[in-house]
């Protein structure tokens, strides 16, 4: 079977990715730019894409293709209505990343609570050798310990952050669909979660009812000292209105990894709110330790074997 992966690129050399049996035949690209697609998959059994995107024309100009191997969690960047009219099937990756993303949210949790960063910068520029005292606190600093994290997510992911979140005694409740109509067990109110939490972290899928879940209404009852962590989809935040409560400290602080254009323009509202010493921004990393991506490719191969013996 003929293979074509569209965006090698996107995972480092030091990744090794070995195929299973059934495919005889692998074309690895680098990076493929939209009008390229049609071309390359022509003839292609199996396609594999991080993010190039396999729309609707793509796959109906293969004939031959018959599954299209998303090397990624999420699958937006197929038609899956249009595979599934063309009888090809989508498969994507999950649970390869249930350490790297949890402990990239306390990363930025962590940096955010206690000024890391302000701190590092102040070091570097000699503000510790002019410090009358044998410290300087010019920047606050707060314990995780007895404060109160929502999470938004109560998935493989979602659970992770929770058990880490209780390793630090915080206490921490799940944050109940938007809207619900009843509460389920285990789980606190969308409105009540927000206003009693110290720190709200989103590890939920990008839909159509949690697009902009957080925006200004939201902002207005969060508490003026939490912090939003943001390491799961781009959209989930209406960005506009957060460069709004961080300027207008409505919320303490916010660290994302995610935006809702990636690459992010030098433009992206994002970009301004860098120069903010309560924000910090990372390029979608949060999934990427050499053990998560490696995992992940592992996955992906065996999805593939799998695939192949139970339909060809």
């Amino acid at each position: 079977m003929k293979a074509v992966f569209l965006d090698r690129g996107s995972f480092p050399k030091s990744i090794n990715i070995i195929y299973p049996d059934c495919v005889t035949h692998i074309t690895e690209f680098d990076n493929t730019h939209p009008n390229e697609v049609i071309e390359r998959i022509e003839a292609a059994d199996f396609v594999l894409t991080n993010k190039v995107e396999v729309n609707r024309a793509a796959i109906e100009s293969s004939s031959t293709l018959k599954l299209v191997q998303v090397m990624a969690t999420g699958t937006n960047n197929v038609d899956k209505v249009a595979c599934e009219e063309n009888h090809v099937a989508v498969q994507n990756v999950d649970g390869y990343s249930g350490i790297s993303v949890p402990e990239h949210t306390f990363s930025l949790l962590l940096a955010l609570r206690r000024n890391l960063t302000s701190y590092l910068e102040d070091v570097k520029k000699g503000r510790w050798a002019e410090a009358e005292f044998f410290c300087f606190l010019d920047h606050p600093i707060q314990d995780l310990a007895n404060t109160t994290l929502a999470i938004m997510g109560n998935g493989n992911l979602g659970q992770k952050v929770a058990k880490i979140a209780d390793a630090f005694s915080m206490k921490v409740i799940f944050i109940e669909h938007k809207n619900a109509p009843l509460v389920r067990p285990g789980y606190t109110d969308f409105e009540q979660a927000l206003k009693i939490a110290d720190v709200v972290t989103l590890h939920c899928p990008l839909t159509d009812k949690t697009k902009n879940i957080i925006s200004y209404d939201e902002f207005e009852i969060m508490k003026s000292n939490c912090v939003l962590i943001n390491t799961g989809r781009g959209g989930l935040v209406d960005e506009i209105a957060l460069t709004d409560a961080l300027t207008n400290k409505k919320i303490a602080a916010a660290g994302f990894d995610v935006a809702t254009q990636e690459p992010m323009p030098i433009d992206h509202p994002l970009q301004k709110l860098t120069k903010l010493p309560n924000f910090l921004l990372t390029p979608h990393v949060a999934w990427a330790s050499a053990e998560a991506m490696q995992s992940l490719v592992d996955i992906g191969m065996a999805k593939i074997k799998r695939f192949s013996e139970k339909t060809i």
